[in-house]
């Protein structure tokens, strides 16, 4: 019965040390996990303020160009 007990006992011990090893692990995988989520949420800002800085130099320059014959149209009509 000695025996018996003192088997549980180890046992128990045991299991005890490889919860707390797979706990560690976990905790570990957790922070790699969101690190990595981390990066991937700094990669889409910055592909999505390239493609906004894009669209605002694009509409920068179309309304420039428009300024531009607005402005001559201007000119033609006070030259005449």
């Amino acid at each position: 019965m000695k025996r018996l007990i003192l088997i549980g006992t180890i046992a128990a011990f045991g299991l005890t040390g490889f919860a707390q090893d797979t706990a560690k692990q976990d905790m570990k995988n957790a922070g790699t996990e969101t690190k990595n989520a981390a990066k991937d949420a700094g990669k889409a800002v910055k592909k999505g303020s390239r493609k906004t800085t894009h669209a605002a130099k694009k509409g920068v320059n179309k309304s420039a160009g428009a300024v531009e014959k607005g402005a001559a149209k201007v000119k033609d009509k006070t030259t005449t």
